[in-house]
C-alpha cells in the first residue's frame, strides 16, 4: 500500500504527516492520533484494513514524535497537540471535501482525540478510542511524586502477546527508548483533569476498544473517563487477554474487524 507523506507547520515546529489513500471510492476519512512515544508509521496494518473499507486515513507524527519536529517525546500542553491535529483536519478536509470524518485515538493518541472530540465533536461523525489515558491512570500521580523520572525504557513484553511486536519496537529508531519526562507526564495529567471537566459527547457515536490485560493502561482506569465522554450511541469491546496494543495484538484480525463494523454501522446509520 502506497502512501503519501507531506508536512505542515504546527505549534512548536514541522509536523509530518501522512495520508493512505482509499483502496476504491471514498466513502469516509480515518484521522489518526498515536500514542506516546512512537509515530504513525507503526499503523500500517491498520490503515490497510481501513482504506479497504472505503477510508481515506491521515495520521500525524505529534511534537516530539516520530519524524515531527520538537524534543523527543516532550508534550507541554495536550491543548496545543489538539490544535496541531485539528490543522492536519482542516487540510485533510480540503483535500478530500464532504467525506464524514472519523477520529481514531490510542494510549496518549486517546486522550488526543477526547480532548479534540470534546472540543471539535460536532465536526466528526464518530471517535475511536484504543487503550485511552482517559479517567483515572494512577501512574501519572506516582511518577510526578518522584522526584526524578526513572531512567528506564518501557517494557515491551506489556504491549503484545506477540513478542515479534515487542522486538520491532524495541528495534525501532523512531520509537523512543527513553524516560518520562516530566513536563510530559505533567501535561497528561492535566489532559485527564480537562477531559473530566469537559462535556460528555453527546449524540457522538463511540467506540472504546481495550485489552483486559493491559497494565500500561489498565481498562478500569479508562472506563471512569469513557462513562464520563459517552452519550447514547456507545459501543464497548473489552478483548480477554489482549495487552495494551490492541491493533498488535494476537487477536488483531478480531480488533481490526470491529473497528471497521462499527465505522460501518455508523456511516450506514445502524446505530442510530
Amino acid at each position: 500500500m502506497t502512501s503519501q507523506e507531506w508536512a505542515l507547520d504546527g505549534h512548536a515546529g514541522r509536523l509530518a504527516a501522512r495520508t493512505w489513500p482509499a483502496a476504491g471510492t471514498a466513502t469516509h476519512l480515518v484521522l489518526l492520533a498515536h500514542g506516546y512515544g512512537e509515530h504513525v508509521g507503526r499503523y500500517e496494518h491498520v490503515a490497510a484494513a481501513l482504506t479497504a473499507a472505503g477510508a481515506v486515513v491521515v495520521g500525524v507524527d505529534h511534537v516530539g514524535h516520530g519524524r515531527s519536529d520538537g524534543e523527543r517525546v516532550l508534550v507541554p500542553d495536550v491543548e496545543r497537540v489538539v490544535d496541531d491535529l485539528h490543522a492536519v483536519d482542516l487540510r485533510a478536509r480540503a483535500e478530500h471535501p464532504g467525506l464524514p470524518v472519523v477520529l481514531l485515538g490510542h494510549s496518549m493518541g486517546g486522550l488526543i482525540a477526547a480532548r479534540y472530540a470534546q472540543r471539535y465533536g460536532d465536526g466528526l461523525t464518530a471517535l475511536v478510542l484504543s487503550g485511552p489515558l482517559v479517567g483515572d491512570w494512577a501512574a501519572a500521580d506516582a511518577l510526578l511524586t518522584l522526584p526524578e523520572m526513572p531512567d528506564a525504557p518501557l517494557d515491551i513484553t506489556t504491549l503484545s502477546r506477540d513478542p515479534q511486536v515487542g522486538a520491532d519496537y524495541a528495534a525501532d529508531p523512531l520509537v523512543w527508548h527513553g524516560p518520562f519526562k516530566r513536563p510530559t507526564v505533567q501535561a497528561i495529567r492535566w489532559g485527564l483533569d480537562a477531559v473530566a471537566a469537559g462535556p460528555s459527547l453527546g449524540s457522538l457515536p463511540l467506540l472504546w476498544a481495550h485489552g483486559e490485560a493491559d497494565t500500561l493502561v489498565p481498562v478500569e482506569g479508562s472506563r471512569s473517563g469513557v462513562q464520563h465522554l459517552r452519550g447514547e450511541r456507545y459501543v464497548e469491546r473489552l478483548y480477554p487477554g489482549a495487552r495494551h496494543e490492541i491493533f498488535n495484538e494476537t487477536n488483531a484480525e478480531e480488533v481490526l474487524a470491529d473497528l471497521t463494523g462499527f465505522v460501518a454501522d455508523v456511516l450506514a446509520g445502524r446505530l442510530d
